[in-house]
């Protein structure tokens, strides 16, 4: 992971989707009728969130973006609009439960607005990068790369995918721009690989990145004969791939995709000598358990 590698999330269209998300998280909400009836505006707190298991942290990066949104949607005046957010650990650290990650201080009825949200970030995004963390160790020594989908909840596609890149993994892509990706519909529809993989061609220009996807040793010796970027080998064992892979000639990419789990992401790995390039799993933001991480008020 690098800062420019990080800094994506949090800059253009990716920081305006999240804090749309934001937003409508703090909408659903509605009025804290209880924490205005019991906390004067000028009632301060301070916070901390703690760990309760051992795990990766991720979300905290979010937080300011919470409270300053927390703010700017309410439009009654609280007495005291300034927090505070000290973070003694970044995310992608490991820490043991017991750990203090990050401590708060606000206004009451802001900063028990704002716990919520904070932890349902924290807790799903640090699970995603937690059982990334699992599969990324679970391809350790095969230089194949481990890549997520675009299987994400809506609203919340780059924070899932932020958490990916935290875990150690890469971002397949992150929207239908970045690469062109020709499923069996459209194949089916076009008529074959070749027709559907013209018509891309002849559309776009320059034309982006041309990923097929494959479900037959013939499938793959037409997509290389239209020499794609990427041929993605869908729901393939670890038989099918050492069938299909020396098809592939090594400048174009290859991917195995389709129910790949920690028990079989390694027999995959291993199917070829002909390494694969990647690897992608849906489940890694579709099924990643939360971690489990607590706020303590305190006066």
């Amino acid at each position: 992971m690098t800062t420019s590698t990080t800094h994506f999330f949090f800059a253009g269209e990716a920081l305006r989707h999240t804090v749309a998300a934001i937003d409508l998280a703090i909408t659903e909400d509605g009025p804290d009728l209880t924490s205005n009836a019991v906390f004067a505006p000028s009632h301060q707190l301070a916070a901390q969130i703690i760990a309760k298991e051992d795990s990766l942290v991720c979300g905290l990066a979010y937080i300011p973006y919470i409270m300053d949104r927390v703010i700017a949607c309410d439009p009654q005046p609280q007495g005291w609009d300034d927090y505070t957010v000290d973070t003694p650990y970044a995310d992608g650290a490991h820490v043991t439960a017991g750990t203090t990650v990050v401590r708060l201080r606000a206004s009451a009825r802001r900063l028990l607005k704002a716990e919520r949200i904070i932890l349902n970030f924290m807790t799903h995004l640090s699970g995603i990068a937690n059982l990334t963390a699992r599969y990324v160790d679970a391809l350790s020594g095969t230089g194949i790369r481990l890549l997520d989908t675009r299987k994400t909840l809506p609203g919340l596609r780059y924070p899932e995918k932020y958490a990916v890149v935290i875990g150690g993994g890469l971002n397949h892509r992150r929207n239908l721009q970045e690469m062109l990706m020709l499923k069996d519909n459209h194949i089916d529809l076009a008529g074959s690989i070749t027709a559907a993989v013209q018509r891309l061609r002849d559309t776009y220009s320059p034309c982006p990145p041309v990923e097929v996807e494959c479900r037959t040793p013939d499938d793959v010796r037409e997509a290389v004969a239209c020499n794609v970027d990427r041929i993605m080998l869908d729901n393939m064992d670890a038989d099918g791939l050492a069938a299909a892979l020396p098809l592939i000639p090594d400048h174009i990419e290859t991917e195995a995709s389709g129910g790949v789990t920690l028990e079989t992401i390694r027999v995959l790995a291993q199917a070829s000598s002909r390494r694969l390039d990647f690897i992608s799993v849906g489940r890694l933001t579709h099924s990643a358990p939360s971690a489990d991480f607590s706020m303590r008020i305190s006066e």
